[in-house]
């Protein structure tokens, strides 16, 4: 019987601190998940900070209060070390003085000291040009999307790379302000691959589209490709076939449009005239090739030499 009491004393005692260790294990998580959504939470308002902050600096014109935005090691997609990158700023902001920057947040994801920023921008800026005696008013618009990579560096939070995963830019003088256009290339496309860019204009009545459609690589400094103008076709569209380049860099398929018009300058004379200029510019992003896959089977290095495929 003495064993017995003792037994049912213990048993009494642990089914006193079971739901008390319970309780205090329930009480535990909830504390960690407490604190964690607070880290949680102030990482998140740390990292929106330091992209409203950018989208402050740059409509202020702020360069060096940008540049302390970024990381010394900041490098982007297209291989421009921060050197370059605002060195590319600069210059935008001497050609465009007017330019007005919108960012849009649309994710924000972290794990420990690092985060992704989903973002999608635009902008818009005037331009001048003098053509002959002539002072032509331009209108810029260009929208992105992009992915900004952050790294908390001590206590800082420092935007240590940049992704751009769409950009379309148009730049129109004149008629061409009041005239839709459309340029269409793939968003991503392998090196040395075939791709189209499109080009659809709604041709305004009594004008003649000239056209051309080249590929530039994403470089600085930028390089000029020559073009060749055509006559837009009747159905209004205009393509061109191009092979991505095996250099490891991105590229943009652009497109200069020229509107044109004729009027009578006297009986037996008439005057063509250039009545609106554009230049429609697209992202292509460029894979590498990787010359590192390894095959395990013989054959397949045998096939892949011969350029067979199963």
């Amino acid at each position: 019987m003495k064993k017995l009491s003792v037994l049912l004393f213990v048993a009494l005692l642990l089914s006193g601190i079971t739901p008390l260790a319970c309780e205090a294990g329930i009480l535990s998580a909830q504390k960690a998940r407490i604190e964690q959504n607070r880290i949680n939470k102030s990482t998140l308002n740390a990292v929106k900070n330091v992209i409203n902050q950018q989208i402050i600096y740059t409509n202020k014109y702020n360069l060096e209060g940008l540049k302390s935005l970024y990381s010394p090691d900041f490098v982007n997609s297209d291989g421009f070390t921060r050197d370059t990158y605002f060195k590319l700023i600069e210059e935008t902001w001497k050609i465009y003085p007017d330019i007005v920057y919108y960012t849009d947040i649309k994710n924000i994801e972290f794990s420990g000291n690092y985060a992704a920023v989903l973002v999608e921008e635009s902008a818009v800026a005037t331009s001048q040009e003098n053509i002959g005696e002539f002072t032509a008013i331009g209108e810029l618009y260009s929208t992105s999307k992009c992915i900004y990579y952050l790294e908390k560096q001590g206590q800082k939070w420092l935007i240590s790379s940049e992704k751009i995963l769409e950009e379309t830019s148009s730049l129109k003088y004149g008629d061409a302000r009041y005239v839709n256009m459309e340029l269409s290339a793939p968003n991503q496309t392998g090196a040395g691959k075939s791709y189209t860019a499109t080009l659809k204009v709604d041709t305004p009545k009594d004008t003649v589209i000239v056209a051309s459609i080249n590929k530039e690589n994403i470089v600085y400094p930028q390089t000029k490709t020559d073009e060749a103008f055509r006559k837009l076709p009747d159905d209004n569209i205009l393509e061109r076939y191009f092979t991505s380049n095996q250099l490891n860099v991105n590229e943009y398929a652009v497109a200069s449009v020229g509107l044109t018009r004729a009027e009578n300058y006297s009986e037996d004379k008439i005057r063509v005239y250039m009545g609106g200029l554009a230049f429609i510019m697209t992202r292509v992003n460029v894979i590498p090739e990787n010359n590192y896959i390894k095959f395990n089977d013989e054959k397949a290095v045998k096939d892949k030499g011969n350029g067979e495929s199963k």
